[in-house]
């Protein structure tokens, strides 16, 4: 019997164990469960740039007419300009429906460009035979466009410079921030508005390719550095020859000079 008790006590106690081996991992189980949860809940978040506001002395409107002008920053360049309606007649410019022939959105789609796009007023003001000959002239149309146009995705305080444009021809811009020129006699009215892929600038005045600024230069000085080289280099050799040579040396002096033998230029 005593073995028995013993027997029996310790089968209790191993049964205690495994209870309670079993509730500390059910415990430990419920435990993760809503850590995991959490964890997987809970995913990394990108930070969005925020949209800087355009700058100029008509942005105020600009806004006004377009209260979510935000969301132009994920849209095409030309989708964008299709809902600016102070740049309609721009738009249809550029997208064919002032000349079905001059189609040059997806052009622009495929930027990045800086667009200066001319106001509603600004073609309202060209005379109307120019207006005219740009509706049935593809060649004009397309020239005149292009040059609102050129490479980069330059906001307003870095947009100054001279730059060739989409047209080929070259573009001045002036100033920076809220008071910006274009080609000396254009303002830009409000500009740095941010597209998919452009940045746009509405400006005063349609740009005329005929009055570009002359192209830019640099200066080059080899040309002068050789005349200068050659014209040391022949006084050297004048300055060393005797003027009386010995007789020993009269037949030395058949042969020219290496200086003038040397080519110029």
């Amino acid at each position: 019997m005593p073995g028995d008790l013993k027997r029996e006590e310790q089968n209790v106690k191993t049964r205690t164990s495994k209870a309670i081996g079993v509730a500390v991992s059910a415990t430990a189980i419920a435990l993760s469960v809503p850590l995991a949860v959490n964890a997987y809940a809970e995913p990394t978040t990108t930070p969005v740039a925020e949209i800087p506001d355009p700058q100029g002395p008509e942005c105020g409107p600009f806004k006004e007419a377009l209260p979510n002008w935000k969301t132009l920053a994920n849209i095409p360049v030309s989708n964008a300009l299709a809902s600016i309606p102070d740049v309609s007649t721009f738009s249809q410019a550029i997208s064919g429906q002032l000349n079905p022939a001059v189609n040059v959105a997806s052009v622009f789609d495929n930027g990045p460009y800086v667009i200066f796009a001319p106001t509603n007023e600004a073609f309202a003001a060209l005379p109307p035979e120019q207006l005219a000959m740009l509706r049935a002239d593809p060649a004009a149309l397309t020239q005149l466009v292009y040059y609102h146009a050129f490479l980069g995705l330059l906001g307003p305080d870095d947009v100054k410079g001279q730059r060739p444009t989409q047209e080929g021809t070259e573009i001045e811009v002036t100033g920076s921030g809220g008071d910006i020129q274009v080609n000396e006699t254009t303002e830009v009215i409000c500009g740095g508005i941010q597209a998919q892929n452009a940045r746009i600038y509405l400006i005063d005045a349609v740009l005329d390719p005929a009055l570009a600024p002359a192209p830019i230069t640099p200066t080059s000085t080899s040309a002068t550095s050789t005349t200068a080289t050659t014209t040391t280099a022949t006084t050297t050799t004048a300055t060393t020859t005797p003027t009386e040579p010995l007789p020993a040396e009269a037949p030395a002096e058949a042969p020219l000079s290496p200086a003038a033998e040397a080519p110029i230029g």
